[in-house]
């Protein structure tokens, strides 16, 4: 079983940034795949970005393409999500998932099996 909490979330003014942090224990992580999603308030929730196992390949969507970068420190079972020139339409609630498939090379946006709670993100414009 593996536990994941996200923090970092608030509120910023349009263009500003944000590092979001996904923290795991439980179990070490360091050899699966991870990956962000979000949700807006009357939406589903859809793929923002993923990340191998060992950090060598990213996967973005095309909407946050050029803006976020997702990264991760295996030595603190810790994934990242650094946003920067961040827009109203960015506003969602942000959550980190892994997904126990090991050392695979791959970045797909589903098949995911562990979730955090979420973190709120809100962007003023």
């Amino acid at each position: 079983q593996v536990q994941l909490v996200e923090s970092g979330g608030g509120l910023v003014q349009a263009g500003g940034s944000l590092r979001l942090s996904c923290a795991a224990s439980g179990r070490a992580v360091s050899s699966y795949r991870m990956a962000w999603f979000r949700q807006a308030p009357g939406k589903e929730r859809e793929f923002v970005a993923a990340i191998t196992w060992n950090g060598r390949s990213t996967w973005y969507a095309g909407s946050v393409k050029g803006r976020f970068t997702i990264s991760r420190d295996n030595a603190k079972d810790t994934l990242y999500l650094q946003m920067n020139s961040l827009k109203s339409e960015d506003t969602a609630v942000y959550s980190c998932a892994v997904d126990l498939s090991p050392y695979s090379d791959s970045v797909p946006s589903t098949g995911y099996e562990y979730w955090g709670q979420g973190t709120q993100v809100t962007v003023s414009s």
